[in-house]
């Protein structure tokens, strides 16, 4: 899935174009407004516009010296082109309810890497940390199957490769408190789905 462009992934052209930014909006636009921020031509969206209020989509206030349009949000059309819009939000939300899922839990599941700076493309891995509970080896069941069961789920979820992390609280510890350039950006950008923050995770010392 094409996180960044969600709703022109799956409703191509300038029509996608006109949605995608009037999802992310409750305001009023005019069509100047909507084709600048859509990176379309105003002629393009006098096209497309009178087509999207027909379908009952989006709605035209006059307001001279223009008309103003806004996505209808009762319309059953309209909800689900903002939910695609917040696809990304829905699909961490989702992640954090599979990890709680898993038998043991994971101490922290955060997700890093591209999709969670915002720039996840269709062709782009979903990067996320396992954190094993503390005497819980690597080969143990039900680790093993359950964190097996929570990438094929992240797949599914996303369409996405998934390139899991695992480690053991302990070990984290230790590498976050001296991070590489990898457990930098982790720091810096991942996002916590589900469990302790990594933050927390680094004050921690070994028994």
């Amino acid at each position: 899935m094409d996180f960044r462009r969600p709703v022109e992934a799956l409703i191509p052209g300038v029509q996608g174009r006109i949605l995608a930014i009037l999802a992310e909006t409750t305001a009023e636009l005019n069509l100047r407004t909507i084709a600048r921020l859509a990176d379309v031509s105003p002629a393009q969206a006098s096209r497309v516009l009178p087509e999207l209020v027909t379908l009952g989509l989006v709605e035209r206030r006059e307001a001279p010296p223009s008309a103003l349009f806004a996505l209808v949000d009762e319309h059953v059309a309209s909800r689900a082109v903002r939910a695609l819009s917040r696809s990304r939000d829905a699909v961490l939300e989702e992640l954090g309810a599979l990890a709680r899922k898993m038998d043991p839990r994971p101490v922290s599941a955060v997700v890093f890497g591209s999709f969670a700076q915002g720039e996840a493309d269709a062709v782009s891995d979903l990067d996320i940390v396992l954190v094993r509970p503390a005497g819980v080896g690597e080969d143990a069941e039900p680790w093993v199957s359950s964190a097996e069961a929570w990438r094929t789920a992240a797949r599914r979820l996303t369409g996405n490769p998934v390139q899991v992390l695992e480690i053991d609280e302990a070990e984290a510890a230790r590498r976050l408190r001296r991070p590489t350039s990898l457990w930098a950006g982790v720091l810096r950008d991942g996002i916590t789905v589900h469990g302790s923050p990594l933050e927390d995770l680094r004050g921690r010392r070994s028994a």
